[in-house]
């Protein structure tokens, strides 16, 4: 991997039973940039998350973040390095307000333990001093989503869309420098994925974040990247800029059937 390089997978492979999830994929990530992976239903994309995040342990191959091999290390311990994700389904909860499940994000930043938090009503003691920086923080993510009226509500009642925000908003509270984007979109209406798009890219752009993202959606795929990879059955069909793979004759088939270009 050379020094341009934030991020790479070298013949990532993964089994289950008899079945090879993931075979042999490799792909290099640059910092700053947005770098998708696509394909049809059961191709293998969540499961390269689920090796990355630490969820699967693959059976061969190397994950490189910032030049450390994380292959085999706990998902507590890749958050902490830097590395936060979303997933398909919304793993909130859900009698919590907004504000409580973003500071659950903030977790791993925080220095003060149990016996010096019982100190916390005293004002001006460290764990109140830590808390106000943690809120903060939040805070400045409550306005980059424009989540200000979801602040104190609880997440259960909220609309799917605005909890698939707060989810985001979670992941970002974790101050990353690797953001997996496990089909944020899924679920919303097509006025929700424009506004998705829009925070994608200002999240890229005023946070300076890399962003690995898996996403059904072609036409938000092909606005927001940089560089797609695709991926069916588990192996590589090819990589490129989003111009080329709209016209890609494996990945028409892959997802088409028929020589077209998708939309």
């Amino acid at each position: 991997m050379t020094n341009n390089n934030l991020f790479s997978v070298d013949q990532l492979t993964i089994r289950f039973g008899g079945l090879t999830a993931v075979d042999r994929v490799s792909f290099r990530v640059e910092p700053g940039s947005i770098f998708s992976i696509i394909g049809p239903n059961g191709a293998g994309k969540t499961t390269i998350f689920n090796c990355i995040s630490g969820l699967y342990k693959p059976d061969s191959g190397s994950i490189i973040f910032k030049g450390e091999d994380i292959v085999g290390q706990k998902p507590h311990r890749i958050a902490r390095k830097g590395i936060a994700r979303t997933f398909q389904n919304i793993e909130l909860f859900s009698r919590m307000t907004t504000m409580e499940n973003l500071m659950l994000g903030r977790h791993i930043h925080m220095k003060t333990n149990v016996w010096t938090g019982a100190t916390f009503f005293r004002r001006g003691s460290k764990a109140a001093q830590e808390e106000i920086k943690h809120r903060e923080r939040v805070e400045e993510i409550i306005d980059l989503l424009d989540l200000q009226s979801a602040r104190n509500q609880f997440v259960g009642g909220l609309p799917y869309g605005t909890q698939k925000l707060i989810e985001l908003g979670r992941a970002l509270a974790l101050e990353p420098e690797l953001l997996l984007l496990d089909e944020p979109s899924a679920g919303m209406n097509s006025e929700e994925k424009q506004d998705l798009i829009f925070w994608i890219k200002d999240i890229q752009d005023e946070l300076g974040l890399t962003i690995l993202l898996i996403e059904h959606d072609m036409k938000m795929v092909m606005d927001i990247s940089d560089l797609i990879l695709v991926i069916n059955f588990g192996k590589q069909i090819t990589e490129g800029k989003p111009e080329g793979i709209q016209k890609h004759p494996e990945v028409l088939k892959a997802y088409l059937g028929e020589d077209e270009v998708i939309a």
